[in-house]
């Protein structure tokens, strides 16, 4: 299955001529992801090589729409109910806003938004479905968003101006090929019995003989797992660390070149050294660094004179990283980043 993330926009705050604002697509076959939406994403998507079809458009009223799942803080439910409804929009898809409550340590107490701001008002909208309101585990310090055949996605509590939070998207271990050379040995032909043995059941032989999945299948392929930080100073906690270790990419925002680390801190925003340390204890493979300040343009457009340059922030990063073997990547607008497949484990 192939898998890669698209960055959509790679500046912070607010679009400019040569940044949009931070937005990326996770891609797998058949779904796409997005998150950190910012400003102007629907025109990135159009300017993109992504294939982006409007949920708005006239459709089959007898179709049955899949719902789009909608996860962010507590609040967003509300947000999205009043700004709908004075606008009159009216959607031609379903969707549910599934709020995690966030925790009094992830933002100053100026930032900490009241339960009777955020709480919910007024029926739902039209097109909406009633959705979760997903609390902290506490034994694992993350929020189980959900989980399916392919996936389980977690999110973890950073430190910001207002709640923020990290994802982490895990796949599922692949069963390893089939010995196939064993099989006909065995007597088993191509079939039902193989995908049997390849679903992990056992099978028995007309001689008698049963046959476990584990004498017949090569080492299990480990899933793949990405991981992304939204605006942040710091992560909260060891459990995100745990959960993040051994991402095959870790995206980190890095707003300020680290000669600017007080007042990347004091606006809730990360350096690339403070980057480059959050990579290093999850033992991530690849580090991308994004959500730049607009000051920083692409390398593309740097000028000779130009004072603040994107490649310094790179190589304050891969300082720190520097014989670790993890690998720095600068995001730029509409860098597509594949993410292929783990070989399979040697040692169980």
């Amino acid at each position: 299955m192939t898998m890669d993330v698209t960055f959509l926009g790679t500046g912070s705050a607010y679009p400019s001529p040569h940044r949009g604002a931070s937005a990326l697509v996770l891609r797998t076959e058949g779904e796409c992801w997005l998150f950190d939406c910012g400003e102007g994403t629907q025109t990135q998507v159009m300017k993109s090589q992504l294939r982006a079809v409007s949920l708005n458009t006239n459709c089959d009223p007898q179709q049955d729409l899949n719902c789009v799942d909608i996860y962010g803080p507590r609040g967003l439910r509300h947000f999205l109910r009043v700004t709908l409804g004075l606008t009159g929009s009216q959607l031609l898809f379903p969707y549910a806003v599934h709020e995690l409550e966030p925790m009094s340590d992830q933002s100053p107490e100026e930032g900490q938004l009241s339960l009777e701001m955020t709480a919910e008002h007024g029926p739902l909208h039209p097109q909406e479905q009633p959705g979760r309101t997903i609390h902290l585990d506490v034994s694992t310090d993350c929020y189980h968003l959900f989980e399916d055949k392919k996936f389980v996605v977690k999110a973890f509590r950073l430190f910001h101006r207002i709640p923020s939070f990290g994802f982490c998207i895990q796949e599922h271990d692949r069963p390893g090929r089939l010995k196939t050379g064993l099989l006909k040995e065995l007597g088993l032909k191509p079939g039902p019995l193989y995908g049997r043995l390849k679903a992990g059941e056992s099978v028995t032989l007309e001689n008698g003989r049963v046959v476990l999945p584990s004498e017949v299948l090569e080492e299990t392929i480990p899933g793949r797992k990405v991981c992304i930080l939204g605006d942040c100073s710091s992560v909260l906690g060891e459990g995100p660390l745990k959960l993040c270790h051994g991402a095959d990419v870790l995206v980190h925002e890095a707003t300020l070149g680290n000669e600017h680390r007080e007042k990347a801190v004091d606006h809730g925003h990360s350096t690339p050294e403070m980057a480059a340390l959050v990579a290093q204890a999850c033992c991530a493979q690849r580090l991308v660094l994004y959500h730049f300040s607009q000051r920083y343009k692409p390398d593309s457009l740097q000028k000779d004179g130009d004072e603040d340059s994107v490649l310094e922030l790179k190589r304050q990063a891969e300082e720190v990283l520097q014989d670790s073997g993890v690998e720095v990547t600068l995001a730029e607008d509409f860098l597509t980043l594949p993410i292929p497949l783990r070989r399979a484990r040697t040692n169980l």
